[in-house]
């Protein structure tokens, strides 16, 4: 599936704007065939964006079942033997679309893009109506899982993540047209030698099979340096310009289908020359150490909750590369592709991670709802429907990034259970499933502190050690001699199995504002002196290759004792302003270049 763009023979559209928008508590809307005209009872939402926080009620902000949306939009006149595709880039957890009567698509999954070619149902210069009914539930068969629960006072939704569950038209929505006869794959691996670099293409063309393609390279001052032919081939470039960690060189690839003189499509995609190899206890990015410094984020802001936002993006990076940072994980989901495009050109490094978080009933309460305990892994929990719809999650995701240079490892999950045989039999297909898709990239998943060195199970499975730990803050807590002590320990112990250890998540609750003398938990003095401590026992061990801050900013979460109005591990404020540590690190990753 290819990225809408617009090229000689392509064309898009951005559906957005205010939709109408009807919340469906009692699951009427199916059943009354809500899709087959104008949605009654109706009120105005903005697309894209979360619902949840939009209006000024509990019952938005709460709900769980079904929200219907709708809109209109006129297929451009000049579309006429075209093909038209209606594409969404994310609908948070499950959608459900109509192009007037007709149901056009399904699609689960909250964070990768899914499309449907409406090409017999949209008929240019015609005007359609589009419905689309979002399904925010979470079950043990969802990623990432959870519980619904019918209750006194109606029905709740009990997750196992850290961040609060919004729902809606969290990205764009296009519409586009391509050529009948068209492209609808590529896939790009690069490879260095000296100074010479090589791109190896392949492409798919759908409706063309007798076809010729042709490819051009050309450099980012416009002049060609490769050119090949055919849906596969390998193109080579002397005196190549690498993309580098902070140096987002890249090349142009422009693919066209042809017949004869005639130009059928035409497809541009941009290239990054660059090598990502795991050798020992080094990450390796063109053959070069890589040290990540940054932070796991999350796609939230008030108001617009997971909805993008092209101003806010652009000042995130201005952010993080103020502080030094120089790479991100995209905790815990996909990101919007407007990202890794950005990350791409500005030569940021990018975990890629999927949406399994909370698979793991051992700290995500263990026990919920009646005092009964749930095993994580089961017929009845986590299963093999469940390990499926995982599947096609890591499909999708390989799928949409393989092409982008900033991303250079694949995270198959984050803090799952990994203790256990279980945990084993379910992600030991999953490693397979991810390395097959693609075998240029390193794979992993993100361990937490209850899996230690000596229990951990999963470890043989992934080529770097992802570690989430908060020595000093839930362990340790206010005692960072202790925390420095048992921390160290903990990652020697590590270190001993002989892989790059990326420290993914090291964080202190701290509110903005709040100063002690002498530091005390939650604190902007005690955030600073944790962060400090962790960076002493990081530079004492030579396996360590990287460290994530958790988190960028304050977030958003469920309600509960532990977290007034979110999670406040934030170097900057939900609303971007510093606190303390964000200098501190500053300090610190600056003078490391």
């Amino acid at each position: 599936m290819l990225r809408p763009q617009d090229s000689a023979t392509r064309e898009r559209r951005r559906v957005e704007g205010l939709w109408l928008f009807r919340l469906d508590p009692q699951a009427r809307g199916h059943a009354d065939r809500w899709w087959r005209g104008r949605l009654a009872e109706a009120r105005e939402v903005p697309v894209p964006a979360s619902y949840n926080d939009v209006f000024a009620d509990a019952a938005t902000r709460d709900h769980v079942g079904d929200a219907w949306y709708q809109t209109t939009v006129r297929v451009p006149r000049g579309w006429a033997g075209q093909r038209v595709v209606l594409r969404f880039d994310a609908v948070t957890h499950r959608a459900v679309v109509w192009v007037d009567e007709v149901e056009v698509a399904r699609h689960e999954g909250g964070y990768t893009p899914f499309e449907a070619d409406i090409t017999e149902v949209a008929r240019p210069g015609a005007e359609i109506r589009v419905t689309v009914v979002v399904n925010n539930e979470l079950t043990w068969q969802s990623v990432p899982p959870g519980i619904v629960q019918d209750t006194a006072t109606g029905r709740q939704q009990i997750y196992f993540h850290d961040f609060f569950n919004y729902a809606g038209l969290h990205r764009p929505v296009w519409l586009y047209s391509t050529p009948r006869a068209h492209l609808s794959d590529v896939t790009v691996v690069t490879a260095l030698a000296g100074t010479e670099g090589t791109v190896d293409y392949r492409v798919d063309v759908t409706g063309g099979d007798d076809l010729a393609v042709r490819a051009v390279l050309t450099d980012a001052e416009g002049t060609a340096v490769a050119r090949a032919t055919g849906t596969a081939g390998v193109l080579t470039v002397a005196d190549v310009h690498p993309w580098r960690p902070g140096e987002g060189y890249l090349y142009d690839l422009l693919l066209e289908v042809v017949d004869g003189a005639e130009v059928v499509d035409a497809y541009s995609l941009p290239v990054g020359v660059r090598t990502v190899e795991v050798r020992g206890t080094k990450f390796l990015i063109n053959g070069e150490p890589f040290y990540f410094t940054g932070f796991g984020r999350h796609e939230d802001l008030p108001v617009r909750g997971k909805g993008h936002d092209d101003v806010f993006m652009v000042h995130d990076f201005a952010l993080m590369e103020w502080t030094g940072a120089n790479s991100f994980r995209t905790s815990h989901y996909p990101y919007a592709e407007e990202v890794l495009d950005y990350a791409d050109r500005h030569g940021f490094v990018v975990i890629d991670e999927t949406a399994a978080v909370g698979q793991n009933t051992a700290i995500a309460g263990g026990i919920v709802g009646g005092g009964q305990s749930f095993p994580t892994f089961s017929p009845e929990t986590i299963n093999d429907a469940s390990r499926e719809i995982h599947a096609q999650a890591i499909r999708e995701l390989v799928t949409r990034d393989k092409n982008h240079p900033s991303v250079v490892l694949w995270c198959v999950a984050n803090e799952p259970e990994s203790t256990t045989p279980a945990s084993v039999e379910y992600f030991e297909p999953l490693f397979a499933l991810t390395r097959k898709l693609d075998p240029t990239r390193p794979v992993g998943y993100v361990n937490m502190l209850l899996a230690t060195p000596d229990r951990d199970l999963l470890r043989p499975l992934a080529d770097v050690i992802m570690l989430n730990r908060y020595w000093g803050w839930y362990l340790n807590t206010g005692d960072l001699a202790g925390a420095e002590s048992n921390w160290q320990a903990e990652l020697e112990a590590w270190a001993a199995h002989g892989r790059p250890i990326i420290v993914t998540e090291y964080g202190a609750d701290t509110v903005a504002g709040l100063h002690t003398v002498p530091a005390a938990p939650w604190s902007e003095e005690y955030q600073v002196e944790y962060l400090e401590m962790n960076h002493r026992v990081f530079d004492r061990v030579d396996a360590v290759v990287g460290e994530h801050v958790w988190n960028f900013a304050d977030f958003a979460t469920k309600p509960g004792i532990m977290r007034v109005d979110g999670n406040k591990k934030g170097v900057f404020t939900r609303d971007r302003r510093p606190k303390s540590a964000a200098f501190a690190l500053r300090r610190r990753w600056h003078s490391a270049t």
